[in-house]
C-alpha cells in the first residue's frame, strides 16, 4: 500500500500531537504526594507547631481551658528568670512553712528540701522542674514575690505569674497557685502552654535544666556543714524519645495527666502540649505520636 507525502505528512502530524499531549499530561498531572495521618491521642486536649515557624501542626481542643497540674511550673520558672539582675547563684534558706505546705497537700510532690539548709535560685530550679518540687515553687514565689509577709510575698509573685500570661497574649491562661495545685481558678490550654513553653525556652538557664535527666547538687546545711541533694526528672520522654529538649510533666485528680514537651531533629524543633490524658504511659505515647507527627509535616 502506497502512502502519498500528504499522508505521511498527516501520519507525522498525529503523531506529534499525540506526543505533545502525553507530555503536557505528564506534567499538568503529577502523581499526588499521600495524605500524612492525623494521630489519634487518648488526652482530651493537644497542640503542637514548629517553635521555629510558629505553624500549627495539630490541634485538638487547642483552645479549651483545663487545669494543668504541675505544667503551671512552666511560668513559676518563666517568672523567676525574667527578674531583673537575677543572680542564679543567690542562696535562699528553707523555710518550714515550705515542707509543712507539702504535708498539708496529698498531691504535692516533693523536691525534698531540709528546713534550715540554704539552696542556690538556681538548685531551686532544678528542684522545681525535675521532681516538681511544690516545695521549691514555694521557695521561689517566697524569694521573688514582694511584700512584708510570706502569704502577701506569695500572692505578689501568683500576680506577676498573671501579668506575664498577659504580656504574652495567654487569654485562655490564669493562674491562682504557684505550683499548680490551684482553688479552682487555675488553668490554661493546650495553645497557651505551648506558647508559654516556647517563650520560656529562649532562657538558656531554662533549656538547661529541663534537658537534664538527673542531677546531683550540693547545698549548704543549716550547721554550716553540706549535703548531696539528688533529683530526677519526671520526664520520661528524655531518654526515650531521641532529640527530646523538655518540657514539663504535671498531674492532678482535676489536670488528670499533663505533658508539656519539646524535640529537636535535624535542625526541626518542634513544641507541644498535651491535657487531661488518662495515664503516665498515654500521657507519653500521645506525645510521641504528636512528635513523631510534626517531624513529618
Amino acid at each position: 500500500m502506497k502512502t502519498g507525502i500528504k499522508g505521511i505528512r498527516r501520519i507525522s502530524a498525529v503523531a506529534i500531537t499525540a506526543g505533545a499531549v502525553l507530555t503536557a499530561g505528564a506534567f499538568a498531572a503529577p502523581a499526588q504526594a499521600a495524605t500524612l495521618p492525623t494521630p489519634t491521642i487518648t488526652a482530651q486536649g493537644g497542640f503542637v507547631m514548629n517553635n521555629g515557624t510558629g505553624k500549627t501542626l495539630f490541634t485538638k481542643a487547642a483552645d479549651t481551658r483545663r487545669s494543668t497540674g504541675s505544667t503551671t511550673k512552666i511560668m513559676t520558672a518563666r517568672v523567676v528568670l525574667a527578674q531583673p539582675n537575677l543572680n542564679l547563684d543567690s542562696k535562699v534558706t528553707v523555710q518550714k512553712a515550705y515542707s509543712d505546705y507539702i504535708v498539708n497537700n496529698n498531691w504535692a510532690s516533693s523536691a525534698r528540701l531540709i528546713v534550715g539548709d540554704k539552696v542556690t535560685v538556681r538548685q531551686l530550679l532544678y528542684g522545681l522542674m525535675l521532681p516538681s518540687g511544690c516545695d521549691a515553687a514555694y521557695a521561689l514565689a517566697d524569694k521573688f514575690g514582694t511584700g512584708s509577709t510570706r502569704d502577701a510575698r506569695v500572692k505578689s509573685f501568683i500576680g506577676k505569674m498573671n501579668s506575664t500570661a498577659k504580656s504574652l497574649g495567654l487569654t485562655n491562661t490564669h493562674f491562682d497557685s504557684f505550683d499548680g495545685i490551684g482553688r479552682g481558678a487555675n488553668y490554661s490550654t493546650p495553645r497557651d502552654l505551648t506558647k508559654l513553653a516556647s517563650s520560656a525556652m529562649k532562657y538558656s538557664t531554662f533549656r538547661t535544666v529541663v534537658k537534664t535527666k538527673s542531677t546531683k547538687q550540693k547545698v549548704t546545711t543549716k550547721s554550716g556543714g553540706y549535703r548531696y541533694m539528688e533529683w530526677d526528672n519526671t520526664n520520661t520522654l528524655l531518654g526515650s524519645y531521641a532529640g527530646t529538649i523538655g518540657v514539663k510533666t504535671g498531674s492532678g485528680p482535676e489536670a488528670k495527666y499533663c505533658l508539656v514537651f519539646a524535640a529537636t531533629r535535624n535542625g526541626k524543633t518542634v513544641i507541644g502540649t498535651v491535657l487531661a490524658s488518662s495515664s503516665v504511659p498515654n500521657r507519653t505515647a500521645d506525645a510521641k505520636k504528636l512528635m513523631d507527627y510534626g517531624f513529618k509535616k
